[in-house]
Order: C-alpha cells, then sequence, then structure tokens
C-alpha cells in the first residue's frame, strides 16, 4: 500500500430524523444518503366482464357464462384466420386474373385484344 494515500475506513450505516438510512463517512462526517430502491409493478388488465355480468344477472347459470369466457376468444382467433384466409385466396385469384388477362392480350393476337376490349366495354356499360 501507498502510505501517501489515506486508509480505508469503511462506512458506517445511520439512521436519519426521518427514518431513512444514509451512509456516513467517519473521514469527512458527510452524510451521504443511499439511492432509494424504486419497485414498480406493472399488471394486465383485468378482463372486461360486462357480458358475464348481464348474463348471470339475466338467469343464465355459471357454466354458459363460463363456456362463453372460454370460448369467446377462440372464436374471434378461428374468424380471424378465416379471414385471414379468404383475404390471400382473394389477392390469389386477384393476380392469376390479371396473367391470364395479360397473356391473352400478348399471345392471342387480334382476337385477344379484341376479346379484352369487349369486355373493357362491357363493364363501363354497367
Amino acid at each position: 500500500m501507498d502510505p501517501n494515500l489515506p486508509a480505508h475506513r469503511p462506512l458506517s450505516v445511520v439512521q436519519l430524523p426521518d427514518g431513512t438510512y444514509a451512509y456516513a463517512d467517519p473521514a469527512t462526517l458527510a452524510v451521504q444518503q443511499a439511492p432509494q430502491q424504486i419497485v414498480q409493478h406493472i399488471h394486465q388488465a383485468p378482463p372486461d366482464r360486462t357480458v358475464q355480468r348481464i348474463a348471470l344477472g339475466s338467469g343464465v347459470g355459471a357454466g354458459a357464462v363460463a363456456a362463453g369466457v372460454y370460448f369467446g376468444p377462440l372464436l374471434v382467433g378461428v374468424l380471424t384466420a378465416i379471414a385471414a384466409n379468404l383475404a390471400m385466396l382473394a389477392f390469389l385469384a386477384a393476380v392469376m386474373a390479371w396473367g391470364v388477362v395479360t397473356v391473352v392480350k400478348s399471345l392471342g393476337g387480334t382476337e385477344g385484344k379484341a376479346a379484352s376490349k369487349s369486355v373493357s366495354r362491357a363493364r363501363r356499360r354497367r
């Protein structure tokens, strides 16, 4: 150890008048307040039980309410999956129709162009 450095003395903990604890350095008699630790709990919001309360108030049994609580989110998930599949199928149908029209226009010659013109005229009339 270097003799020019001051000797290390352990810090002591003192209780302040407000009840908090702080470190007291005996060498300088300075009081340092300990860092405050904050514990924050984050909770998920409880489910909305309005429908269940209405159902129980109208005389529906607890089993029916429990089934609604269980199968309700499942039904939403299934309907979402079906809607996503239908959207993908509609997109694929549109792309395939565009491809067929493009091929007919390019390979069909004059007959293909005449057919596409008649189709476009029929669409305009509606």
